[in-house]
């Protein structure tokens, strides 16, 4: 990821409180070419995906096709998964998507918006959003409607 990524994601990572710890996990995407077989690069990928995830975690993905959520419906879910104690790994994918594995995988589908964005900002996002719903669910004033 370029440099500005790991800075703006460490910004709010470091914000976050102990109860709430996130953990960035990369995986390097396969290389594509000219006549790459997309379906087969997918699905490798989607096994390394699978395979970052922590035993008994949650899987979440964002996905185009996932529910869209308000940045307030967000932090419900936060509190939610919070609650359950449960570790969840939110999975972006690559620029081709997921594997049909991986999306069979999730427990659930969400969309960051109906924008596409490229991946690396999606990170940012990300991270800045679930920042933000920790902020609505403690009443703190980072987020103001």
């Amino acid at each position: 990821m370029p440099g500005w990524v790991t800075q703006a994601c460490d910004e709010f990572l470091k914000r976050m409180p102990r109860e709430l710890q996130l953990k960035t996990t990369e995986v390097a995407l396969i290389k594509r070419g000219k006549n790459s077989d997309i379906e087969r690069i997918k699905r490798d990928e989607g096994r390394k995906l699978l395979d970052a995830v922590p035993a008994g975690a949650s899987i979440v993905v964002l996905d185009v096709g996932g529910k869209k959520l308000s940045t307030q419906a967000l932090a419900t879910k936060l509190d939610q998964w919070m609650a359950q104690g449960q570790d969840v790994a939110i999975i972006i994918g690559g620029p081709d998507g997921l594997s049909d594995e991986v999306l069979s995988a999730a427990r659930q589908k969400i969309a960051l918006s109906e924008l596409t964005f490229p991946h690396p900002l999606v990170r940012v996002i990300l991270v800045e959003q679930l920042y933000r719903a920790w902020t609505i669910i403690n009443n703190h004033p980072y987020h103001r409607s």
